[in-house]
């Protein structure tokens, strides 16, 4: 890692991936089924300035399938995009088809969401799709046990996820990446909200010399102060000198919140799944964009922000928009909400850097956990 701070545990570090270098802190845009949602890539790459997308192997082993991600050399060549992608496991989505699947030693059986079809995953199984998707970071298969769930559940679960990962580890071992560049495979921590499940977790991920580390199951409807407990437990064990990634979170406080904890990564679909609702992110506080409130409104839509969406359209237009269910509305919100989120973490690692991050937070969160 480049630099540290030193009043918390903030990091600002350097990915080498297979397909480019992405700065640390960074939050990952979910593109679960090869786009981001309303989101044009060139919006992505020249108004957002992502480095990094997410995949979803889920979705995208179901549609459009692997033989076609394969006949069009994997997902960033079929979807039209050059810089680094991280793809899940399945995992998460295998995790919420509760009612549809059957979890084994040997894997999972899952029914379609689609049409109901019967799929299986295995840890095996995991790894060759999302060598086929063709990631610069693929996930390790594993089980995200239910908030809340008895002890007992979670040490089990973890256990499995444990073994899972040993073969997920054979698997990408004696598979090469069928794209000719290098790929990353990243083991996870569970162990829910239990504090001796947790560090016991992340001592085994901790010995397995990864480049990456992710930390799961806390995206699941814990309470925000359990996230945060774990994951400073998590960090205070997982090794320095690799990445740590908090998955599927989280707001812009959380992300401020868990950077200073040691998180190096993040993704969520929240801010592209809230705007299409007109909720709006801003330095200012979170904006509902539908109020009437905003009917009169011709300030941007972010006075502080540098994004161009968020200087060039107003609040009044933007509302105007949605009341007339314009697709552009959707379309503008989403571009600016992740924009903001992208715009957080490149502020959080020049403050990081110039060493002054701690004030910096401390004069942050107030703004951005308001509602306006």
């Amino acid at each position: 890692m480049q630099a540290h701070d030193e009043k918390t545990q903030a990091r600002a570090g350097l990915l080498e991936l297979g397909s480019g270098q992405v700065e640390t802190p960074i939050f990952m845009p979910v593109g679960t089924v090869g786009t981001v949602k309303t989101v044009f890539q060139s919006d992505l790459e020249d108004k957002i300035n992502a480095p990094i997308l997410l995949g979803n192997t889920y979705h995208l082993y179901l549609r459009p399938g692997l033989d076609i991600l394969k006949a069009a050399g994997g997902l960033r060549s079929f979807m039209g995009w050059e810089r680094p992608m991280l793809t899940d496991s399945g995992g998460y989505q295998v995790y919420s088809l509760s009612k549809r699947r059957k979890i084994t030693e040997k894997g999972v059986e899952f029914q379609s969401h689609i049409d109901g079809s019967k799929h299986f995953f295995s840890p095996e199984r995991a790894i060759e799709i999302q060598r086929i998707i063709g990631a610069d970071i693929i996930m390790a298969f594993d089980e995200c046990p239910p908030h809340p769930c008895t002890y007992d559940y979670a040490q089990k679960s973890m256990e499995l996820t444990h073994r899972w990962w040993k073969r997920c580890q054979n698997e990408f071992d004696n598979q090469p990446s069928p794209y000719g560049f290098k790929q990353l495979l990243a083991p996870i921590v569970q162990g829910s909200t239990f504090s001796d499940l947790r560090s016991a977790s992340a001592q085994f991920v901790a010995g397995q010399g990864a480049e990456i580390n992710a930390i799961g199951g806390l995206s699941v409807g814990e309470p925000h102060e359990d996230m945060y407990a774990m994951t400073e437990l998590c960090c205070s064990i997982l090794p320095s000198e690799s990445a740590r990634y908090l998955m599927g979170v989280g707001t812009p406080v959380n992300l401020i919140e868990c950077i200073s904890r040691g998180i190096d990564m993040f993704d969520c679909v929240l801010p592209t799944r809230n705007a299409r609702h007109g909720m709006i992110y801003t330095y200012n506080g979170i904006i509902n964009i539908k109020n009437k409130k905003w009917e009169s409104d011709f300030s941007p839509l972010d006075s502080e922000s540098q994004s161009q969406y968020s200087q060039k359209f107003t609040k009044a237009y933007l509302r105007h928009l949605f009341a007339s269910r314009e697709a552009l509305g959707p379309q503008i919100a989403s571009v600016h909400n992740l924009s903001f989120f992208l715009e957080l973490v490149r502020d959080a690692r020049k403050e990081i850097l110039a060493g002054t991050f701690s004030s910096w937070k401390d004069e942050i969160l107030p703004g951005i956990s308001k509602r306006l």
